[in-house]
């Protein structure tokens, strides 16, 4: 319908810009026959409270960050595709009649949206994408619908907007890792028929998503992420926010870290696994998942995934959606395998370049 962007095709190409509680990850990708290329990334921190729990509170100052992002890496593309959290958005799969042009389908999915939206229909952005034949009735199609608080939307394109790039597309995080996945089922053993839960856990909020057959059947957030290790270290080391987070990355903490401060933060991250697994058990016909990748921030500590694969038995891997992509030799090679897992999200979007 055009009014979000994030179900449809968009012009190329597009700089994936992944905004998040703590920081702006960004990401070009190019590509060559079927094999991608990664063009130029950057993370950059955000000041305190810019975003709070993925809602923007401060336009300008996460404006300012994608801008100083763009010049670091000096990419001369001005299209910009961004997300909103799962949790804003509301989907809904609908028959309509085979055979509709989109100008219809667009009238009379407005007519019947207010069914399936619980907020005035002013105040939200709509998009719908034709997903194929209803296997019900061969006369009907399915059609997924979208719908977003226009608030959401505003704001992440007044942020691409004041940053001085174009806003192209504004898509959903579960739909953008969904696409990024389609990079990581390549390198699982057992491709068909595979049930994947992917566990992206950022600062502050930590993402279920369950794909079979590399479609997204549930998503789950919940509030838990890595800023509780950071700031337990701040809290048991008397060190600021930012010497924790660089303790927690660079080491050099004392001897009692491993055992009594990272020790736990690791048990706690495999009980939200557990919790998260538990919640989509009890809410669907599964009882178990074959593969469980990790993704986030969180995902690259040491000996993370080996953990949760002893304690819960399952297959854990960590997410690196580059793993079989060419890399500019203007980019840090090294630091994007280390940041891999974190940059999920910005791939999927960086990915829209080619729908």
């Amino acid at each position: 319908m055009g009014i979000l962007g994030f179900l449809e095709q968009k012009a190329k190409p597009v700089l994936g810009l992944d905004i998040s509680s703590t920081s702006v990850k960004l990401l070009e990708l190019s590509r060559h026959g079927d094999s991608y290329r990664v063009e130029c990334y950057a993370v950059k921190a955000l000041p305190p409270n810019a975003v709070v729990e993925k809602n923007i509170t401060d336009i300008e100052a996460v404006a300012e960050v994608v801008q100083a992002l763009v010049k670091q890496v000096k990419s001369k593309v001005k299209d910009a595709a961004v997300a909103v959290a799962g949790s804003a958005v509301i989907t809904k799969v609908i028959e309509m009649p085979s055979g509709l042009g989109d100008d219809a389908m667009e009238t009379q999915i407005a007519l019947e949206a207010d069914q399936y939206i619980p907020y005035p229909l002013e105040e939200v952005a709509i998009d719908f994408e034709v997903q194929g034949a209803s296997e019900r009735n061969p006369e009907m199609m399915d059609v997924l619908l979208a719908a977003c608080r226009r608030e959401n939307v505003d704001l992440r394109a007044d942020v691409l907007t004041a940053a001085e790039l174009q806003p192209r597309v504004v898509d959903v995080e579960a739909y953008t890792m969904e696409r990024a996945f389609s990079l990581i089922i390549e390198q699982l053993e057992e491709q068909d028929e595979q049930v994947v839960a992917v566990i992206d856990i950022g600062a502050t909020m930590t993402t279920l998503s369950v794909l079979s057959d590399g479609r997204t059947i549930y998503t789950r957030e919940q509030l838990f992420g890595g800023k509780q290790l950071t700031e337990e270290i701040q809290r048991r080391y008397g060190l600021s926010t930012e010497e924790a987070g660089l303790a927690k990355k660079q080491g050099g903490l004392p001897d009692d870290y491993e055992i009594e401060v990272l020790g736990p933060f690791k048990d706690a991250v495999v009980q939200q696994v557990t919790r998260s697994l538990q919640f989509f058990f009890s809410s669907s016909q599964y009882n178990d998942v074959d593969h469980i990748v990790l993704a986030g921030g969180v995902a690259a500590m040491e000996g993370l995934a080996a953990t949760i694969e002893e304690k819960l038995g399952t297959q854990t891997t960590v997410a690196n959606p580059f793993a079989n992509m060419a890399v500019s030799p203007k980019v840090n090679a090294v630091a994007l395998a280390n940041d891999a897992p974190s940059l999920m999200i910005a791939t999927g979007l960086a990915m829209r370049s080619f729908d």
